[in-house]
């Protein structure tokens, strides 16, 4: 039977990067709860979808462009919302259908396209802010990541804080757990050449992550220093292979690793000496959580709603090379201190699950029509 929720996942990365991560969760928790939801997906995640027991609706193959995935978000998706009979659209990353008679629900992840404008190529700031002023402007529930970004969503664009409904992300618990030693030294043979100490950063390479800051940090911890290998997709900061290549000159060993397979990233992340995550701010921060879950000792900054995540299990620096690079010597030497964090991180991490994250959803869908 057709659900009553349509959930647009057509926005969702090849990569299944935070966006992807965040609707693979909800979805999954989601049709657990029995909850009347249906989602729309590109054709390669048909089958990922139907297979969580999801009514699923196929965008055409063509979506996996981003500019005509937007014209059919706003020409083809409410017609199929009304021949489905669909009450509510629960569109996930700031964009919406602008026209329909059916209820609509957004998800906001941060506003910094306001708040850290640099961190943003021009095209991309121009672009989300337009979408956020014209959100503020509407009536419909809209779900933010966190309390940070609910609360600058109502400050920087003076929307309703009673249109906001808080849902935090979770995490997968199969993905994301203490590594046991088998994973970890298979992780250990994928690298060349192969190293049994590094320090670990995952997220897309973007300017508001502070990648060159912290391959400085590295560089001035010396020669001794682990290896920094540095996962995720290449992004569009181009000081990032500069500072890479000085710092291989000079003799340090800094690796760009890509995107990792979703198996990997428990030993990835788990394993490492420290997971560094000093970013300008974050409207939520999920490689912190799911490196907290991995049973990581994590390093990163008070930038927006990470301390939300982080609590007193992480260790918080600021976003200087010089400043990063004394965290991460402070817990470099201090073997006892890292294996505290190590066990409060896996602890709090258990508070943030998407059981209660779909909870949060179901009661902004149920406002919404």
């Amino acid at each position: 039977m057709t659900g009553r929720i349509l959930v647009d996942a057509t926005a969702v990365p090849r990569d299944r990067g935070g966006v992807g991560r965040y609707l693979d969760g909800l979805l999954g928790a989601l049709a657990t709860l029995g909850a009347p939801v249906a989602v729309v997906c590109k054709p390669d995640d048909a089958d990922r979808y139907r297979a969580l027991g999801l009514a699923v609706e196929v965008a055409p193959r063509w979506v996996l462009s981003t500019p005509l995935r937007l014209i059919w978000e706003q020409v083809r998706l409410p017609r199929l919302a009304r021949r489905g009979g669909y009450r509510v659209v629960h569109s996930p990353h700031y964009t919406f259908p602008l026209f329909g008679r059916f209820g609509r629900v957004v998800t906001i992840h941060d506003l910094t396209f306001f708040t850290l404008p640099h961190a943003h190529s021009t095209g991309k700031r121009v672009f989300f802010s337009a979408w956020l002023r014209a959100l503020a402007r509407r009536k419909f529930p809209v779900i933010a990541v966190s309390e940070t970004t609910g609360a600058e969503f109502e400050r920087v664009l003076r929307a309703d804080p009673r249109r906001v409904t808080v849902a935090p992300h979770g995490y997968d618990q199969l993905t994301f757990h203490v590594p046991s030693a088998v994973e970890v030294g298979d992780f250990i043979q994928t690298l060349d050449p192969p190293v049994t100490e590094w320090i670990a950063f995952l997220g897309t390479l973007e300017p508001r992550k502070n990648i060159p800051a912290l391959i400085e940090a590295h560089r001035r911890l010396g020669a001794d220093a682990p290896a920094l290998l540095l996962a995720g997709g290449p992004g569009w900061d181009s000081a990032v292979i500069p500072a890479v290549r000085e710092s291989s000159a000079q003799g340090f060993d800094v690796r760009l690793l890509g995107y990792l397979p979703l198996d990997q990233l428990a030993a990835f992340l788990g394993a490492a000496e420290i997971v560094a995550y000093p970013s300008l701010g974050e409207g939520f921060g999920l490689p912190v959580l799911e490196a907290m879950a991995s049973g990581a000792a994590v390093l990163t900054s008070t930038g927006l709603a990470l301390p939300e995540v982080g609590g007193d299990a992480v260790e918080y620096a600021e976003t200087s090379a010089p400043e990063i690079a004394a965290g991460l010597s402070r817990l470099l030497g201090d073997a006892h201190h890292r294996s505290e964090l190590r066990e409060r991180a896996v602890t709090r991490a258990r508070r943030f699950t998407w059981q209660a994250s779909a909870d949060a959803h179901l009661a902004a869908y149920g406002r919404a029509g």
